[in-house]
């Protein structure tokens, strides 16, 4: 399924940015020409309606005919139409010269059978008319153009129509929901596809007409079957029996339109509002009256009555409404193109449609661009840090600097490594370890890793399969290899840097020799990436001053107001969960899978306790961080100290800062703030820092310093594939704010599993969920309430009791995001998923990077 979908849309894309923008053309010109009779009569509205200055009546048909005849012998009538609207001018056409398709029209007066003036305006749709059947093309060469393009416009209706088919049909937001608070990208999709799903019938009317125009054998093979191809109504006129008197007349006779028009006003007996004669050819005997009725179905529901032309006497009468279903179709197919099928409301919805191609056109090329513009960034970053680009280092035996990475950290640091070694004439090739091999690393005899550990020691998620199968290979091929490693992690962790410890202990059992030894780095500390620098100016002989100008910089903290806290789980047995709500003006936009970094405090209580021991003013202004700030603010900065000084300033000399914490982001940009799930932790019955401040010390309006980060690991899907959603507890926070967006989208195939204690007291999403699953957002929710049963039971117990669908839905192309506990629900979800969909399957779906999650 989702390789099918994959190659529609690249039938979609290619069609849309080729025949798309030739479309254009034919809307626009399509649109001029929907109220063409209309702009031309209001241009000359002498020749709407011609005034009767002598009082006599309009002159029949045969008096007309013979004095415009008579005034230009030269010009054979082809056929003459005339209107029960009095003074309506009449239209004679005249047969086209020798070696011409079409004879000049021209308009009559019907009063005094006078040609009119050619009205203003008519010369230029003639020109848009043939613009938009032919492209200017020769008439035999511009239909098969424009029938093709047709063509090109009913592939682009169906497949997006498919590319867009939501898990819900029947729900109408999914289809019609315009969303204006998007931006960027997705809101330019939106655009696209909810346009699209509006203009869709007008689409496959026009699409479908024009090819019936544009391919003359589909035109008679349909209007064969229809019985309404000239051959059939050759084989009818000689079924009764017109042909053999046509082959039995040794002379024709004069025709006698006076004695046609008045059969023809007895056969119809006076129901027609127009009126086209065609006068017979040389050799014909036979007159065709094509009319229209007084209230016609439409403006081509003709009626076709075939008159003697010598008796007047009516052959045969073919009356519109008497045709079948097919044959009424096909006389039909004008109105359907041009939307006069369904009166005023449908010519007005076909301009719209033709129009709107322009809009498709315009999101369609700017989405396209915007792909474009994405993908030659990534080629020109990876250019720029190509061996081919470096002036000094041009020649030279490139380095391999490679990157393990599971939030992006890493990737950004080896980005800021390769393009200083680049500048300082170091040939770099940069590459993801994901897609290297031992195999690989064998070609290079200088490497440089930066690698990211994962909680308690793991690989990032994309790396496991790499890891293992590193760990198991035996064999010394790497002798040649000199490697620099710098290794990411926590300090929290027990197994700090395990992953990078690993890969370290690996590369030396495989024979490579390490240039310096490796580099831990615990949450970006700076002293620890100077030496990596340092390291790296030694190694390869360059000054370090260079590599210093590359160093990667931070986002700055900024001042967020506390808005909100509500406690969502009371009397529940766990710790309270609280959602907090931060406000900033005018604060940048994220991506659903974000992540705030926050500067937590102490709580007033400690800071005062503290200088009371010590015997220190709070107020007294010391130099902290480089800046000029209270005592007492600088120790809420801080960790406390476990001893005092003798002075402020002495004490102020010794603090050191709280690290940041980390939370998901629980909302999206379009919520106007940043809503984080908390649950209070507790040590030792004293709450936890980053949790206190936040749940209860921090006086709503506090100013909280954050600042948000990208999280590539836990990163939206950008479009409709299916997404499985598994958390537990406060891992809600990051599947909420994904949830949120893909329903503001329209992206219903979601599977939601999620775990608490208590539904009595836990089922703080329950409100949600079912507005989600009211609009068509959620296909399906499984929730499990551990504590509600005497058998314990968690999300991953959901996973195996469903786990055809799960081996449904990854089949399908699902993407899994997981949130929540690292210790119990994420080893329980690894351990199920591998469980269900087998171990090789799952390294599948984890090594395409479908796996993403967001656990602590």
């Amino acid at each position: 399924m989702a390789l099918l979908r994959r190659v529609w849309f690249q039938i979609h894309w290619f069609i849309g940015i080729t025949a798309g923008s030739v479309l254009v053309v034919i809307g626009l010109t399509g649109a001029m020409l929907s109220f063409r009779a209309e702009i031309v009569d209001a241009i000359n509205p002498e020749l709407r309606h011609v005034s009767n200055l002598g009082g006599a009546a309009a002159l029949p048909p045969a008096a007309l005919a013979e004095h415009v005849q008579a005034a230009h012998p030269g010009h054979r009538i082809a056929a003459l139409t005339v209107f029960t609207e009095p003074g309506r001018p009449a239209r004679v056409n005249f047969a086209p010269p020798p070696g011409q398709r079409q004879g000049e029209v021209r308009l009559v007066d019907p009063f005094t059978a006078e040609l009119l003036p050619e009205p203003k305006g008519d010369a230029f749709f003639e020109f848009v008319e043939s613009l938009h059947r032919w492209l200017l093309l020769p008439r035999d060469a511009g239909k098969p153009v424009t029938g093709t393009l047709a063509v090109g416009l009913l592939i682009l209706a169906l497949s997006g129509l498919y590319l867009r088919w939501p898990r819900r049909p029947l729900a109408w937001r999914a289809w019609l929901k315009l969303d204006f608070a998007l931006t960027g990208r997705a809101f330019l999709w939106n655009l696209h596809a909810v346009a699209g799903t509006v203009a869709l019938l007008a689409y496959l009317a026009s699409s479908l007409t024009g090819m019936y125009w544009g391919f003359d054998a589909l035109r008679t093979v349909v209007d064969n079957a229809a019985g309404e191809g000239r051959m059939v109504r050759s084989q009818r006129m000689q079924a009764d029996g017109t042909a053999a008197k046509v082959a039995k007349a040794a002379t024709v006779p004069k025709p006698d339109l006076q004695r046609a028009w008045q059969s023809f006003l007895q056969e119809t007996q006076g129901d027609w509002s127009q009126a086209t004669l065609r006068l017979p050819t040389r050799n014909a005997t036979q007159i065709e009256a094509t009319y229209l009725r007084a209230n016609p179905e439409h403006e081509r529901a003709r009626n076709r009555l075939y008159l003697d032309a010598a008796t007047g006497e009516a052959t045969r009468h073919d009356r519109y409404a008497d045709k079948p279903l097919a044959g009424r179709l096909v006389n039909s197919i004008y109105p359907l193109h041009m939307g006069t099928y369904w009166g005023m409301p449908g010519r007005i919805v076909m301009m719209l449609a033709s129009l709107g191609l322009a809009l498709f056109a315009i999101t369609g090329w700017m989405l396209y661009l915007g792909r474009r513009r994405t993908k030659r960034a990534v080629r020109d970053e990876r250019a720029r840090l190509s061996p081919a680009l470096s002036p000094t280092g041009r020649g030279a035996e490139p380095v391999l600097l490679t990157f393990a990475t599971q939030t992006g950290h890493a990737e950004r640091i080896a980005l800021q490594t390769a393009a200083a070694l680049q500048s300082a004439g170091v040939a770099v090739v940069l590459q993801p370890l994901v897609r290297l091999s031992v195999d690989a690393l064998q070609r290079y005899r200088k490497v440089l890793l930066v690698a990211s550990t994962f909680g308690d020691g793991d690989p990032p998620d994309s790396l496991r399969a790499f890891a293992r199968q590193f760990a198991l290979q035996t064999g010394s091929g790497l002798q040649h290899v000199h490697y620099g490693l710098l290794a990411l992690g926590d300090r929290h962790y027990a197994n700090f840097c395990g992953f990078g410890k690993a890969l370290d202990q690996d590369l030396r059992g495989h024979g490579a020799q390490a240039l310096f030894p490796m580099i831990e780095v615990s949450n970006g500390d700076a002293g620890a990436l100077a030496r990596w620098r340092q390291s790296l100016a030694e190694a390869f002989a360059v000054r370090v001053d260079t590599l210093q100008a590359h160093q990667p910089t931070a986002a700055p903290f900024e001042p967020w107001r506390l808005v909100r806290r509500t406690l969502l789980n009371a009397g529940s047995q766990g710790d309270p969960l609280f959602e907090i709500e931060l406000a900033r003006p005018g604060a940048a936009a994220w991506e659903p899978g974000a992540l705030v970094e926050l500067l937590p405090r102490q709580s007033g209580p400690a800071v005062e306790r503290f200088l009371r021991d010590a015997g220190l003013d709070g107020q007294t202004l010391v130099r902290c961080d480089g800046l000029e700030r209270t005592l007492e603010d600088a120790l809420a900065r801080s960790a406390l100290p476990v001893a005092s000084a003798a002075t402020a300033q002495a004490l102020a000399d010794t603090l050191l800062p709280l690290a940041p914490r980390s939370y998901s982001v629980a909302s999206i940009t379009a919520d106007g703030c940043v809503q984080l799930l908390v649950r209070q932790a507790r040590r030792n019955g004293e709450l936890g820092l980053a949790s206190g401040w936040l749940t209860e010390w921090a006086p709503v309006d506090a100013a909280v310093e954050l600042r948000l980060l990208p999280n590539p690991a836990f990163a939206l899907v950008d479009d409709d594939v299916p997404c499985i959603f598994i958390g537990n507890g406060s891992g809600f926070a990051g599947l909420r704010a994904h949830l949120r967006e893909r329903a503001r989208r329209g992206h219903g195939r979601n599977w939601l599993v999620f775990g608490e204690r208590n539904a009595a007291h836990d089922a703080f999403c329950a409100a949600e969920i079912a507005q989600w699953q009211a609009a068509g957002a959620l296909e399906r929710v499984d929730l499990v309430f551990s504590r509600d049963q005497p058998q314990r039971l968690y999300v991953q117990d959901r996973l195996r009791e469903a786990a055809d669908a799960l081996r449904q839905w990854v089949a399908d192309g699902a993407v899994i995001h997981v949130c929540g506990s690292l210790e119990g629900m994420a080893p329980g979800v690894d351990s199920a998923l591998r469980e269900v969909l087998g171990a090789s399957a799952f390294d599948d779906v984890v090594a395409q990077g479908r796996y993403r999650r967001d656990v602590y």
